[in-house]
């Protein structure tokens, strides 16, 4: 059986330490080769736009840009599809590689066997 790492981070901006602190755990997994699947929700639904994460910083954090690409490189990174839509976000405006998707894909990620899900 192998294990997958499912992150879903709420926060933004607004939490700035609870958001790195997902960013960091899911970018760590994934360069660790566990397979990862970052979701964004809530206020970090708008990291999926280019130039949003270079906009964030927090001292002694790695910076959110790097993060997000280490696990874009090697993992699946989400948009929350209602998240999307309340912030007028649709699929020609996200980067490369973020996928837009609801709560089924979410639980199936979070259910698959050899899962964990983590929550920010």
């Amino acid at each position: 059986m192998s294990r997958s790492l499912v992150v879903k981070v709420t926060a933004g901006a607004d939490a700035p330490e609870r958001c790195a602190q997902a960013f960091t755990v899911a970018a760590t997994a994934a360069a660790s080769g566990v397979p990862v699947s970052l979701w964004l929700t809530g206020e970090s639904a708008w990291f999926a736009l280019p130039g949003r994460a270079a906009e964030f910083d927090l001292p002694h954090s790695a910076p959110l840009t790097d993060l997000l690409a280490s696990v874009l490189a090697a993992g699946t990174v989400t948009l929350c599809t209602q998240c999307a839509a309340r912030r007028e976000i649709g699929p020609a405006d996200v980067i490369d590689g973020v996928r837009i998707a609801g709560a089924a894909v979410f639980v199936e990620e979070a259910m698959a066997e050899g899962a964990q899900a983590l929550v920010y």
